[in-house]
């Protein structure tokens, strides 16, 4: 999938969970893509679901509800290792506005999604995506290890031992300091 060449974000491509998570990244005040409308529409395009859902104020009302849910979520498993009662209960909210349907398809087993409303087809892929990463391992889930940083994702590495969102951004960033730090003094 080719990210929409409008998205300003310093890290896309991230699983479907944290990417919304990192429509927020740092600056002066903290950078939001989610804005308004049109950005959730460049978030909508840069994950390939701008042909199925509508870039509206009912879907942006529901995707900054799922942004906050999956937040405290990732939040709750910073802190303590599990979902609190608070991040299951967003997660659910979210969750409740849909539901996969298995057909029996032409050509085998087919999985489709069912929503309340086309508002909350994204919201729910969301959700849906951080389960599927929690069940691959909560671990995996990372904040940038760089203390200007605010951005996600998932560790995808062999040895589990990613710090970094970019390394060729903030890894060097914290090589450039550590360095620096030891030739000063």
């Amino acid at each position: 999938m080719t990210p929409d060449p409008r998205d300003p974000r310093p890290l896309i491509g991230e699983p479907l969970a944290l990417d919304l998570l990192n429509t927020r990244w740092a600056g002066t005040p903290v950078n939001d893509l989610l804005d308004g409308v049109q950005g959730y529409g460049i978030w909508l395009s840069s994950n390939g679901l701008d042909g199925r859902c509508t870039a509206d104020e009912a879907g942006l009302a529901a995707i900054l509800q799922t942004r906050e849910a999956i937040g405290l979520a990732f939040q709750d498993l910073q802190d303590q290792g599990e979902l609190g009662p608070g991040a299951r209960s967003g997660l659910d909210a979210v969750l409740d506005h849909g539901r996969l349907r298995r057909t029996a398809g032409p050509g085998g087993p087919e999985d489709r999604t069912e929503t309340d409303g086309p508002q909350w087809l994204a919201p729910w892929l969301a959700a849906d995506d951080l389960l599927a990463l929690l069940a691959q391992g909560a671990p995996r889930l990372k904040q940038c290890a760089h203390e200007a940083c605010i951005l996600h994702f998932f560790d995808a590495s062999q040895n589990g031992k990613r710090r970094w969102c970019r390394m060729a951004v903030c890894g060097n960033r914290a090589k450039a300091a550590r360095h620096y730090g030891r030739a000063k003094g």
